[in-house]
């Protein structure tokens, strides 16, 4: 008798999840398109509609057009009533916010990092988790957090991040113990990945996609079928530190000649200074201190340094990304990151570099585009992700 209550309680929750994520998916929808879509029976639909009304997640809006007989009634997200945190730990940066279910961003803090160990880092993101859950959201159902480095997602533990100071980190459970609520961690770059699959450029619900993240470092993330890939150890997508030369530059992974250290924002900055020397005429060379803001404007100038530091990260990028749709053979490829501000002439050397070591066919079925975006793509994907692995988050009661 158990066993056949918990087996009709799972399918009352399977079928509860199936009509929510249809109401996710659509601004608006009615109950008769959910009931065709999900092959549930309308008494059943209605049944978990009326439920999902009473938590106050879905409301009605009006009436759609009538194919004959009566105007159905359309229902939709109440888009405010449930908040999540996401927080993007980036290398310069952390930046949270207060996000409601529709990737709205409700508010949002930045928190310059500088030169800090790893408990300073901790620190940091206590500080901008009080002043976020005390900003009066209500009601918050879970924390989502995007970080640099090796993470297993499963235990919540930040495994490695060099730049933070943090090695086998339980940061889900310190956080939960501190703030009462769920909290999800992955990498930075995959969840930049769920973000743009979710908020930024159309993606079928079940489609593929790869997002690749250029900054100080270089990762991908991966979706198949509309759910995130991490691989068996959590690490997929870590294509920055696949050696690309034997003999290259020092990676702060220990190794040398990753991809980083050609292809990255903070390689091409490294660079552009170490190779100042062979070019007296540019005017990076007579910049000691030239970043990536002048070493663009060089380059759309013609400046011979930075066609060649740039020429160079696109050649290697453009390597790695045909070495994904080699394994994958995924057709839409998403490029963000700081190298972004380079804009569509250099995406386009990317793009024929992949072409030129790619298998021909697979090369032509295969697009690149810049993410839309930007910073905020890590911080919607890491809250996302919580809900697209657990709507359960939206039925407890947590601060309200």
């Amino acid at each position: 008798m158990a066993s056949k209550k918990a087996t009709h309680q799972q399918t009352k929750q399977l079928n509860r999840d199936l009509v929510l994520k249809l109401i996710f998916d659509h601004e608006t929808i009615s109950r008769a398109e959910v009931a065709r879509l999900t092959k549930l029976t309308r008494a059943t639909v209605s049944e978990i509609v009326t439920g999902l009304m009473e938590e106050g997640l879905v409301e009605e809006i009006g009436y759609g057009e009538s194919i004959g007989g009566k105007a159905p009634i359309l229902l939709s997200l109440v888009a405010d009533s449930r908040y999540l945190i996401g927080l993007n730990l980036a290398k310069d940066k952390f930046v949270g916010a207060v996000v409601n279910l529709r990737g709205q961003i409700k508010e949002m803090l930045e928190f310059p990092v500088n030169e800090r160990d790893g408990v300073q880092a901790l620190q940091l993101v206590y500080q901008m988790l009080d002043q976020l859950t005390a900003k009066g959201w209500k009601p918050l159902v879970g924390i989502g957090i995007g970080t640099p480095g090796l993470v297993n997602t499963r235990e919540g533990v930040v495994v490695n991040a060099v730049n933070l100071d943090w090695q086998d980190l339980p940061l889900a459970q310190l956080l939960e113990a501190r703030y009462r609520l769920p909290v999800s961690i992955l990498n930075d770059s995959q969840a930049t990945a769920i973000g743009e699959f979710v908020y930024g450029q159309d993606h079928p619900a079940d489609s593929n996609l790869i997002v690749i993240t250029v900054k100080h470092g270089i990762g991908a993330g991966i979706l198949i079928h509309g759910r995130l890939f991490q691989g068996d150890g959590g690490g997929a997508g870590e294509i920055g530190h696949v050696v690309v030369q034997e003999d290259g530059a020092l990676c702060r992974c220990g190794n040398r000649g990753c991809l980083e250290t050609i292809a990255s924002a903070h390689a091409v900055v490294r660079r552009a200074r170490a190779l100042a020397g062979e070019y007296p005429q540019s005017p990076l060379a007579q910049n000691p201190a030239a970043g990536l803001a002048e070493i663009e404007a060089a380059w759309r100038a013609g400046d011979a340094l930075a066609q060649r530091v740039m020429s160079d990260a696109a050649q290697y990028l453009g390597g790695a990304i045909a070495a994904l749709v080699g394994v994958l053979n995924i057709q839409k490829i998403v490029l963000t990151g700081d190298l972004a501000c380079f804009g569509a002439p250099w995406l386009e050397q990317v793009r024929a570099a992949a072409a030129r070591v790619s298998l021909r066919r697979l090369a032509q079925q295969t697009t690149l585009d810049f993410g839309l975006l930007d910073i905020q793509a890590c911080i919607l994907g890491a809250s996302a992700f919580m809900l697209l692995e657990n709507y359960d988050l939206l039925f407890i009661k947590t601060n309200d």
